[in-house]
C-alpha cells in the first residue's frame, strides 16, 4: 500500500513557475513508477509526465515538454514535477499516481495508486 500527498500548488501569473511535490509512504517507493496527471474542468484526466522506477528515464506529454521537468529523490519518498512557463491552459487539479509495472504508463488505468490532487491556476 502506498499513499500519496501533493503539495506546492497555487495561484501563478502566466509565464511564472510552481513546483509540485508528491510525498509518498511506505518503504517501496523506488518499487514504483510515478506519474503526475492533471485534470481541468470538465475535461478527462491527462498524463503530464512520468519517471521510472530509478529516475533514470522520463516521459512527457506534448503539450509540456520542454516546460515541465520530473524528477524523483527516492531517500526522499518524494516525486517532484517543476513546471515553468506556465500557461492559462496548464490550470487543473494535478494528481500524481504510482504504478507497479515495468514499464511507464501514460493511461491511467495502469496506475495503482492516486494523491488527493492540488490545484495549480495559472491567470493571464
Amino acid at each position: 500500500q502506498v499513499q500519496l500527498v501533493e503539495s506546492g500548488g497555487g495561484l501563478v501569473q502566466a509565464g511564472g513557475s510552481l513546483r509540485l511535490a508528491c510525498a509518498a509512504s511506505g518503504r517501496t517507493f523506488s518499487s514504483y513508477g510515478m506519474g503526475w496527471f492533471r485534470q481541468a474542468p470538465g475535461k478527462e484526466r491527462e498524463f503530464v509526465a512520468g519517471i521510472t522506477r530509478s529516475g533514470r528515464s522520463t516521459v512527457y506529454a506534448d503539450s509540456v515538454k520542454g516546460r515541465f521537468t520530473i524528477s524523483r529523490d527516492n531517500a526522499k519518498n518524494t516525486v517532484y514535477l517543476q513546471m515553468n512557463g506556465l500557461k492559462p491552459e496548464d490550470t487543473a487539479v494535478f494528481y500524481c499516481a504510482a504504478e507497479s509495472s515495468v514499464v511507464l504508463s501514460r493511461k491511467t488505468g495502469e496506475y495503482d495508486y492516486w494523491g488527493q490532487g492540488t490545484q495549480v491556476t495559472v491567470s493571464s
